[in-house]
């Protein structure tokens, strides 16, 4: 794991706890965050940890952070195999780099299994657009090609979503048959509302709130955008915003808030962990799911929508393909990129106390029977029994 460490990676926590309580040893290799130590073990997961690289910029800062991550994950894995014998490599992308690290491991009989996080031809597509110079070009041949050559290392894929799954497939050329969906569904035995914390609307009616990764294709100004309409607009200043996490536009976030005058309206709280959003969601109106249309927003499944539905808040989102396959009809929508089409949606929801309550009851029984993280973990354990089961990986 390389963009974020663990256990803050929600999806990949769930998934070592799985395979824990299916009877597997776990080891994980990731960067630390702050104030984590080098090694760790957490509810018996063994946490190897390296000192994260300098924030990269550009083609040649992306090609070293990816040369570094590579080369202290390989260096990582040695020490776990002086550890202990391991009989499965799983790699979750971005970036598609880790397949070199699995050939290398697979004359040990070390079976690869690939967690698909993200589509990287997309991202660049939905970041710089179609490329027309000859190094946007090779730029983006150069991410299709890591891309082909981690689905052909791959004994068995798990996707996070059937459009993801249709990636792999058509473009991968992996068989459907290797291929496995894994939703990343909220846990509901934890992920469920609590007691309202009334100081977090810090004097306000109503509180929204968004939570993720502020990177340059999150579109997070989009939310900044609707509280300038919400506040300012239509002069609801009876609503706050809490906007939840951290990423490479956070600084910029907030100047963006301050040229549009919503310092008092807006909080950024920053990382958080899972009391922290539960605090949060337990006390807001509503959550915000306004992501861009992009190549890659389209068909990618976004976490805070299903955890907005765990903790029982209606959700105002565009309607992207995948955003509609997670809700259903337990949300509210907007045409995509519909500004103020979102807003007016917004506000009339606000207004509206009892579908309000509907759709949050909804929500939250949905989360519970379809997307819940405990159907999820079958599958992916299966995964792992399917190819391991003539090894001696079980405790």
């Amino acid at each position: 794991m390389q963009n974020l460490p663990v256990p803050l990676d929600r999806r990949v926590w769930l998934e070592c706890r799985a395979l824990k309580a299916a009877g597997y040893e776990v080891s994980v290799i990731c960067p630390q965050g702050p104030g984590d130590p080098a090694y760790d073990v957490l509810e018996r997961v063994h946490l190897y940890k390296y000192a994260p690289p300098r924030q990269a910029a550009g083609p040649v800062g992306y090609a070293w952070e990816f040369v570094y991550c590579w080369i202290r994950t390989a260096l990582l894995s040695l020490k776990v195999r002086r550890r202990r014998r391991f009989h499965a490599l799983q790699a979750c992308n971005p970036p598609d780099t880790y397949w070199a690290l699995a050939r290398l491991w697979r004359p040990f009989g070390v079976r690869f299994v690939f967690d698909h996080h993200d589509l990287n031809p997309e991202v660049f597509r939905s970041r710089f657009g179609e490329p027309a110079s000859l190094a946007g070009r090779s730029q983006l041949k150069a991410l299709l090609w890591l891309e082909r050559r981690t689905f052909r290392a791959a004994h068995r894929v798990i996707s996070t979503n059937t459009s993801y799954q249709n990636v792999a497939v058509g473009r991968g050329g992996v068989p459907r048959e290797l291929s496995t969906v894994v939703r990343s569904g909220p846990d509901t035995t934890v992920m469920r509302p609590g007691q309202p914390v009334p100081e977090l609307r810090r004097g306000r009616k109503h509180l929204l709130v968004w939570l993720g990764i502020m990177g340059p294709q999150d579109g997070v100004d989009v939310v900044l955008r609707i509280a300038e309409q919400v506040i300012h607009r239509y002069g609801r200043t009876d609503v706050g915003f809490a906007l939840l996490g951290f990423g490479d536009c956070l600084e910029d976030l907030k100047r963006l808030a301050s040229e549009l005058r919503l310092d008092e309206h807006v909080e950024f709280t920053g990382r958080v962990g899972p009391e922290e959003i539960a605090r949060y969601f337990s006390t807001a109106t509503a959550g915000l799911s306004p992501d861009p249309f992009s190549p890659l927003n389209d068909v990618s499944t976004m976490n805070k929508t299903m955890e907005y539905m765990a903790f029982g808040l209606p959700v105002v989102a565009y309607r992207l393909t995948e955003t509609a396959v997670t809700a259903g009809e337990c949300a509210v929508y907007a045409d995509p990129d519909d500004l103020d089409g979102f807003v007016k949606e917004l506000i009339a929801l606000l207004d509206d106390p009892p579908r309000r309550a509907a759709l949050g009851a909804a929500g939250r029984h949905r989360a519970e029977t379809v997307l819940d993280w405990r159907r999820q973990a079958e599958a992916y354990v299966a995964v792992y029994d399917s190819i391991l089961r003539n090894q001696t990986s079980r405790q």
